[in-house]
């Protein structure tokens, strides 16, 4: 009796032995979504986001050196997951630096935009 139970422990530990090193195989190293992240990261640095957007680059730049961390820890898991999180705040930095751009040239066309009105109604005969 006692063998058959220890037949059976040592069956239920060779496979959660099998199940674990099964679980590792199916979650690579994120390596190409840790290369995506950086060129977002980069794009986003290019676009002014350093000024511009500071926060949600900060986060961005946090989440990948997690994720890096995690890689070398070879957390697949927990990696994958903050560089698919870095690569979306990196965007959300390049898209807000972008947006911000955006409002200040539509600020200061406004702003030409009513000086040339009122130059030329000061250069504008008055019809009597």
């Amino acid at each position: 009796m006692n063998f058959e139970i220890s037949r059976i422990m040592k069956g239920v530990a060779v496979g959660a032995a099998v199940a674990t090193l099964g679980a590792c195989a199916s979650t690579p190293i994120p390596s190409e979504k840790i290369a995506v992240a950086k060129a977002s990261l980069q794009r986003a640095e290019q676009s002014g986001a350093p000024e511009l957007a500071p926060v949600e680059l900060a986060t961005a730049r946090d989440k990948l050196l997690r994720a890096e961390k995690a890689v070398a820890d070879h957390d697949a898991k927990p990696a994958t997951d903050l560089a698919e999180q870095a690569n979306v705040d990196a965007q959300l930095a390049e898209a807000t630096a972008m947006q911000q751009k955006s409002h200040k040239a539509a600020t200061e066309f406004d702003a030409s935009m009513q000086a040339l009105r009122q130059e030329s109604m000061r250069s504008t005969p008055i019809a009597q």
